[in-house]
């Protein structure tokens, strides 16, 4: 009896997600000072600050690296950000809420993916798909501070909402809970639109009726209006107005496929070793040939549409696409699909099971890292308690990292980034001191390196220096 229940747990897929989830808690109050992508997750917890500090208006999100300028700048619809503000009224201002917020999102994310492939492909490859996802790069991005696997599993919740409106009797509900939520995934990350084509089966299916399909096609333009409004109007509108640009809106078609072809060993990459590691590819391009031998139309068709979807992804992104690995989130559980389909139609239960295996543990075994901050990096959340000594609050300051705002973030100060070649022209420092510059940080390990400069020195330690102007 006891056997049966503990079969029975390991069988339920809530049961891995959880899992995954209180796994992922290690270290979930560390700083945003992982390796990967530490920029993108300052980018979203600076503007979060500044809705609990300044400005709670959600359209006019703001920046903090804009030199004397109000940092109001078109970029991606701050919902995750605005959550994190919605919780710092309750709490206060923390930012690891929003480690928590997409850590959630992307759990229940899972669940939807999990009900989705198991209405259409049966228990044994929703199963592993799922841990496959689990396993993927989504382990360590949905505990990130960025909207990516945050996006990407509101816009699943949205289909899985659309296609209960098919199946269950035109429940209006359902038929809302698709256009709320696919509109706010695809809001918070315009490529999770690549999830939203996974309902146009349904319009060539007979089993539903040409009434269902006109009601539900009318609610896939309305969810895509303001997704219209926000990215092909409001975000060049707060550019030209406030006059800073920070969102990366992509590049023409031909620019980006130049790009792509001159990388091209490295953006294949992003398939076979960043999106579910090389195990996991290696199931992925199993399941396409299970797919193809067996004729499943359903799993080739999705494929194929949601790679097309990506394709114009990956064109307007050009080397970005090439150089962020995260880029891959919204293809990954197309992937995990195709790959657990893979692993379900082996016979031989312990191999199926060692090949799941062994691609959670590939891919578990490659993210570590990212739980952990190195200790140098660590020494900026110190900056703000020894700016605080000796400025006010809305000082602007300098800091030469760069084209990485995660220093000024910590400094919780605004201003301007800039390199060291930059910083040592007095030309450019007198030019900024007449904006408003009051002080210099230099970094000499993180973002930074040692620069020394004919300004009176406030504070000095190993890891920076701080001088007035």
């Amino acid at each position: 009896m006891h056997s049966n229940r503990i079969k029975s747990l390991l069988e339920d897929i809530r049961f891995w997600i959880i899992f995954f989830c209180l796994l992922r808690l290690y270290g979930i109050t560390n700083p945003p000072l992982e390796v990967a992508h530490n920029w993108r997750q300052t980018t979203v917890t600076m503007v979060a600050r500044n809705f609990y500090e300044n400005d709670a208006n959600i359209f006019y999100p703001r920046v903090d690296f804009a030199g004397n300028k109000s940092g109001v700048t078109g970029m991606e619809f701050p919902l995750l950000n605005y959550l994190i503000y919605a919780v710092s009224l309750l709490f206060g201002y923390a930012h690891w809420y929003g480690r928590i917020i997409n850590l959630i999102v992307s759990g229940l994310g899972c669940y939807f993916f999990y009900r989705l492939v198991m209405k259409y492909f049966g228990y044994k490859t929703a199963f592993n798909s799922t841990i496959l996802l689990l396993c993927s790069i989504w382990f360590a991005y949905s505990r990130k501070i960025m909207p990516d696997t945050f996006s990407v599993s509101l816009t699943l919740a949205g289909v899985y909402c659309g296609i209960r409106f098919f199946e269950g009797g035109r429940k209006w509900t359902s038929l809302v809970g698709y256009v709320v939520l696919c509109s706010a995934g695809i809001l918070s990350k315009l490529p999770a639109v690549c999830v939203l084509v996974v309902g146009l089966p349904l319009f060539f299916s007979t089993k539903y009726e040409i009434s269902a399909k006109i009601i539900f096609a009318i609610a896939g333009l309305l969810l895509l209006i303001p997704v219209g409004f926000w990215y092909g109007y409001w975000v060049s509108y707060l550019v030209e107005q406030y006059g800073f640009q920070h969102f990366f809106m992509g590049k023409n078609a031909i620019t980006g496929f130049r790009e792509i072809i001159a990388e091209l060993p490295l953006t294949l990459s992003q398939f076979y070793e960043n999106a579910m590691k090389f195990s996991g590819f290696a199931v992925f391009i199993l399941g396409v040939y299970f797919a193809i031998a067996k004729h499943n139309k359903l799993l080739t068709t999705l494929l194929l549409l949601v790679f097309a979807t990506f394709f114009i992804v990956i064109i307007k992104a050009g080397s970005t696409f090439t150089h962020h690995a995260y880029y891959m989130i919204p293809f990954v559980p197309v992937m995990a699909l195709t790959g657990g389909y893979g692993i379900a139609q082996i016979n031989i239960k312990w191999l199926a099971v060692v090949l799941l295996l062994a691609v959670a543990a590939e891919g578990i075994a490659n993210q570590q890292h990212d739980f952990r901050i190195k200790k140098k990096d660590k020494t900026l959340v110190n900056i703000e308690q020894d700016m605080d000594k000796i400025s006010g609050k809305n000082d602007l300051v300098v800091i030469n990292s760069g084209a990485y705002p995660t220093p000024m973030y910590f400094a919780h100060r605004k201003g301007w980034i800039a390199f060291n070649a930059q910083i040592s022209d007095s030309t450019f420092i007198t030019g900024l001191q007449q904006q408003g510059a009051r002080y210099i940080i230099i970094l000499k390990k993180t973002f930074g390196s040692e620069l020394l400069l004919p300004y009176k020195k406030l504070v000095s330690n190993d890891y920076y220096d701080i001088y007035g102007l």
